[in-house]
């Protein structure tokens, strides 16, 4: 075998994931109309491994985005809905004490819906922030602690939850913490007349589209590994450090950053940039991700990793703009 071998072995690869990706995109835009930039972004923190946070207002296909995609890779599924009276119980399980035939009592673990491959916390800032921090060691150490004991989650495991805008009445913000575990904070707008007509025409007749499988498990975890394997320019990385260094009101920070933000990303904001733009070029079909890349993630990277002050607000900036300003600058 030669020393190029494993190279080609490595890029075929990478085609063939990337060509299932293609199909994946295509099958969601047949059922999720006028949202190709929500889909490429869901389809790319899955693709890095992490987790998203899909914002918009309801009756934007957030959750049947959501189920599509499970059904389209696969993945075991299950959803919650999100409300104030929900129990952190609920989500991660709980023990139960059992007595057996021959009088022997002992606690038995029932798994909660968080034992899936694929979580949808739909409408998550309804719940009480004690129910929101129960996913918080699901989602970063990929197990969950009852009762004193360690239960480890499927393989692959993410969270896509969705939210309403945080100034819409009864609801939690997510807190800073729990925020900085999502990859990627997707906002979901509303779509153009064209697609809205598309959407009329394909869900309001006798028959609705659906989505067949077009990839599975192993394949979601080889892209994973593959995304990791990638190679990124040095000029894409130091335009990654230079965007989230220039977005922390630190003594060196520029006046404007000083006085209007309150505070900015910590370094999981250049990891998150890194692996989602190696992501997006992989389901592009690239070998390398972009500066465009970044330009493209930093609204999704930044704006849950980020606040403006009062300030700010006053002024009537808000965190895109201000993103956008740092993007001039940067």
């Amino acid at each position: 075998m030669t020393d190029t071998q494993p190279d080609q072995d490595l890029l075929q690869k990478f085609d063939d994931i990337s060509v299932k990706f293609g199909r994946a995109r295509a099958a969601l835009g047949k059922v999720v109309f006028g949202q190709e930039e929500v889909i490429d972004l869901t389809l790319a923190t899955l693709a890095a491994g992490g987790h998203g946070l899909l914002v918009g207002a309801p009756g934007l296909a957030k959750t049947l985005l959501v189920t599509s995609i499970a059904d389209l890779m696969g993945l075991s599924a299950k959803r919650v809905q999100f409300t104030p009276d929900l129990m952190p119980g609920d989500v991660l399980g709980s023990e139960v004490l059992e007595e057996s035939a021959e009088g022997k009592r002992e606690f038995r673990f029932i798994p909660g819906p968080v034992f899936c491959q694929l979580l949808m916390a739909d409408e998550i800032n309804r719940a009480s922030p004690r129910t929101q921090s129960a996913l918080l060691q699901a989602m970063q150490e990929h197990h969950v602690t009852v009762a004193g004991a360690s239960h480890d989650l499927p393989t692959p495991f993410h969270v896509l939850a969705t939210q309403n805008p945080i100034e819409q009445e009864g609801t939690y913000p997510l807190p800073e913490a729990q925020l900085d575990r999502f990859l990627l904070q997707i906002d979901v707008g509303y779509p153009d007349i064209e697609a809205e007509r598309k959407m009329l025409a394909s869900t309001t007749g006798a028959d609705t589209a659906h989505v067949d499988a077009v990839m599975t498990s192993e394949d979601l975890l080889a892209a994973q590994h593959l995304v990791r394997q990638m190679p990124i320019g040095e000029q894409v990385v130091e335009e990654i450090l230079t965007l989230v260094r220039a977005a922390r009101p630190t003594e060196d920070a520029k006046e404007r950053v000083r006085n209007f933000v309150a505070w900015g990303p910590g370094p999981r904001a250049s990891q998150a940039f890194s692996l989602a733009a190696r992501a997006l070029a992989l389901i592009d079909g690239r070998h390398a991700p972009s500066l465009d890349d970044v330009k493209r993630l930093a609204g999704p990277v930044l704006r849950h990793r980020m606040a403006l002050n009062f300030a700010a607000r006053s002024e009537g900036i808000d965190t895109d703009g201000f993103i956008q300003e740092l993007m001039a600058g940067a």
